[in-house]
């Protein structure tokens, strides 16, 4: 999207897609803008214990709704998506991303947060790239540092996603069951 939205965990709920890019069923899109989401609002419980919230000048914003209920599989779906990126990212520059869990580092800095829930008709997956980290609660980096383009990111990483969606449902329609 080309608006610049202030992402402050509001934005993680279902339709929320629909309502402000149109689109209805299984979505993804992305879009810029600061990360400011208080602790009240965070849905990682782990964080609410720590009592930080999501603090960024800017970062590059995914939201993905699936219109199933398995958070199971809608945790996978966003370590895919992370996987996605780190290697996009790992293809594009000299600077290693590496992962651990949902997370995406550089070198001991913080890339990345993400989360994955569900609501009572979808689950929902929110990915967040830095690209100007400054007031993060914890060292972080930024694309702009590691000097790649937001946009080309965005379609890169949303374009590997829904191919490799459909790679897998075309995998387990080929296959038939064993007795």
């Amino acid at each position: 999207m080309d608006e610049e939205i202030i992402y402050t965990g509001r934005e993680l709920r279902s339709h929320w897609i629909g309502e402000i890019a149109g689109l209805s069923g299984d979505a993804i899109v992305a879009f810029t803008g600061p990360g400011e989401v208080p602790v009240e609002r965070l849905v990682d419980l782990e964080d609410v214990r720590r009592g930080v919230g999501i603090i960024a000048a800017q970062m590059l914003h995914f939201l993905v709704e699936h219109f199933d209920t398995d958070l199971s599989e809608t945790v996978l779906r966003q370590r895919l998506l992370v996987c996605l990126a780190a290697e996009i990212l790992n293809g594009r520059q000299t600077v290693p991303v590496r992962r651990d869990g949902d997370d995406l580092y550089v070198d001991q800095r913080k890339l990345s947060v993400s989360i994955a829930t569900s609501s009572p008709v979808s689950t929902l997956i929110h990915l967040g790239l830095n690209i100007d980290p400054t007031g993060a609660p914890v060292p972080a980096v930024g694309l702009a540092e590691l000097g790649v383009s937001p946009p080309d990111l965005a379609h890169q990483i949303m374009a590997g996603y829904v191919a490799e969606l459909e790679s897998c449902q075309a995998a387990r329609c080929k296959v038939r069951g064993v007795p």
